[in-house]
């Protein structure tokens, strides 16, 4: 196989123990889970797991065939790296570290980190300045555990395009920071700036660890179905493939139907009609 196709968490029904998650991604045709460290308490707990609760999840993946390969950590917008406040920069910090290690005791290749500075607070010199530094601290880290981070494109101004993103990567310039571009939030971005997804993807080869796939029409950037929106899956796949990119995860959401299971069957079905194209010569 010259891709892999992995399968973002939330696209299942929330509560589900990760062993029953890995069974419905692979049954689904997917190659391996994402797990979410987001803003909320339960996922943050995610963080605190003990060496028993880790062990645990190793074996699942080693049960159900399939592995925890990357990480969404998305937890930096309540508790951004850049914040006016000290404790909440320290909190952010802390984050990051124990993100980085239960990344490393669960085998995850990747940690995907949300490029903002600040999200509830007005940014401006200072919260960049901090945010850079809280940045280079945590990337030294993730340095000394073997483990990758990327910078997602959001759908704010601060960090919402691939060269955007380079920018620091640059100022960092360490082998274990890269990109993980969002191909959603970044195709509402080109079209706000009248530019191109594939010169953007471009702009960052050689650094794009993963792709994100998710749908999005103009200032709509979650909660859709594939074939709803405007976003050129193909195209960007390919983007992605002359850039270096092999590893891509469908980033949807449980809409809470019913027959979910069917849906994320169809989902996989989906991209990886649109990735056997990119990859097919």
């Amino acid at each position: 196989m010259r891709y892999q196709l992995g399968l973002y968490e939330k696209a299942m029904p929330g509560g589900m123990p990760v062993g029953e998650m890995l069974a419905a991604a692979r049954d689904a045709g997917f190659d391996h889970l994402e797990l979410s460290i987001d803003e909320t308490e339960g996922r943050q707990a995610r963080l605190a797991w003990s060496a028993a609760e880790r062990a645990e999840v190793r074996r699942a993946c080693e049960r159900e065939g399939l592995p925890v390969s990357t990480m969404c950590l998305s937890g930096h917008r309540r508790w951004p790296l850049g914040s006016h406040d000290a404790a909440t920069r320290e909190r952010a910090g802390r984050i990051l570290r124990d993100a980085v290690d239960l990344a490393a005791d669960l085998g995850i290749r990747v940690v995907q980190l949300a490029g903002y500075d600040v999200y509830y607070e007005d940014g401006d010199a200072d919260t960049r300045r901090w945010f850079l530094e809280g940045l280079r601290r945590g990337i030294d880290h993730a340095a000394s555990r073997g483990v990758s981070c990327g910078f997602e494109t959001m759908e704010t101004p601060f960090m919402d395009t691939v060269s955007k993103a380079m920018s620091y990567v640059r100022l960092v310039g360490s082998p274990w920071l890269g990109v993980y571009p969002d191909l959603g939030n970044l195709t509402n971005a080109c079209e706000l700036y009248g530019s191109s997804v594939g010169v953007e993807v471009a702009s960052g080869a050689g650094s794009i660890l993963a792709m994100h796939l998710k749908e999005t029409v103009a200032g709509t950037y979650r909660d859709m179905r594939y074939g709803e929106g405007r976003v050129d899956f193909a195209a960007g796949a390919a983007a992605a493939r002359d850039a270096g990119v092999r590893l891509f995860v469908g980033e949807l959401w449980h809409d809470g139907r019913d027959a979910w299971r069917e849906g994320l069957a169809d989902a996989g079905r989906f991209l990886r009609a649109r990735l056997d194209a990119a990859f097919a010569d």
